[in-house]
């Protein structure tokens, strides 16, 4: 999962070298919490106007997750 985020997040991005994907260890519900931080700049490419990116990128790590019976959320740092 952190693979796909970082190729998302760095095929979207000026700066590539400054993505970085952390990964928190599960919650008690079983929801796992990836940060993807990108350089400042980067922040609004990420995001997309009125949070449409983002949003896809949430979308895509949920279905992802199905497959290997996981939760997650996706924040952006």
């Amino acid at each position: 999962m952190e693979e796909l985020l970082a190729i998302i997040a760095k095929g979207l991005v000026d700066e590539p070298d400054a993505v970085r994907v952390d990964k928190d260890e599960p919650a008690e519900d079983g929801t796992v919490t990836y940060h993807i931080h990108v350089a400042e700049p980067d922040m609004g490419r990420i995001i997309g106007k009125k949070g449409r990116i983002a949003k896809a990128i949430r979308t895509i790590a949920r279905t992802a997750a199905v497959r290997s019976n996981e939760k997650v959320v996706v924040e952006i740092d």
